[in-house]
């Protein structure tokens, strides 16, 4: 089963063409209890095709335990985004990355290899100051059209602090870490686990809130 027709995969290699450091996706299933891993991964497989600079690493995450506690994987289907010499960034995708968060995918993607979005320098000052340890949830459905803009900012945020990892979760998948969050919309947005946020918010807005807490 194909998951990305031609046309899909002929813009996506054009969006991929820019990138300049390779990008390494290490992706968590396992063989049972997870109904969504096998699509996952055939639809990651699908993607790592499309650039030379983008190589995927599949774990067993009953087996290689060592590996999923040092990229501190807890769910499956679980994968983060490495950079070319397989150092963890803090970008997290919960749950296949498909339907709207193709955007958001695809956008972390292009960031971790060195083509991203410039911010004005005030922002840049904010975000470098940021000195505690900071995880951002981003509860979202595939269905979602504004929740791949927050994930993308969320994950943005994580690539220019060590201090913030980031994490998109599909709500859907994980339902029961969606109700311990009480998560009724979304995209929601939650800060170490408390201070929340609903839709997808201008980077300002997760700034001021990371700065309160």
């Amino acid at each position: 089963m194909a998951f990305l027709n031609d046309d899909i995969r002929k813009q996506i290699t054009e969006v991929f063409a820019p990138m300049k450091k390779n990008v390494n996706i290490a992706l968590f299933v396992k063989e049972s209890g997870c109904d969504s891993c096998e699509d996952t991964q055939g639809y990651l497989e699908e993607m790592a095709e499309l650039s030379d600079k983008i190589s995927l690493s599949v774990y067993d995450f009953d087996v290689d335990v060592e590996k999923a506690s040092e990229l501190n994987i807890e769910m499956t289907p679980s994968l983060v985004l490495l950079d070319e010499n397989n150092n963890d960034l803090g970008i997290k995708f919960n749950g296949i990355p498909a339907g709207h968060e193709i955007n958001s995918f695809i956008s972390s993607i292009l960031e971790v290899s060195g083509v991203g979005e410039e911010f004005p320098q005030e922002l840049v000052e904010r975000i470098q100051k940021i000195d505690k340890p900071v995880n951002i949830k981003v509860f979202i459905t595939l269905s979602c059209p504004h929740c791949s803009g927050a994930v993308s900012k969320a994950h943005k945020l994580a690539l220019m602090n060590p201090n913030i990892n980031a994490e998109m979760i599909e709500a859907n998948t994980f339902g029961e870490l969606s109700e311990k969050f009480n998560v009724s919309g979304v995209p929601k947005i939650v800060f170490n686990e408390g201070a929340d946020l609903l839709g997808d918010q201008p980077l300002e807005e997760f700034l001021n809130t990371i700065e309160s807490l």
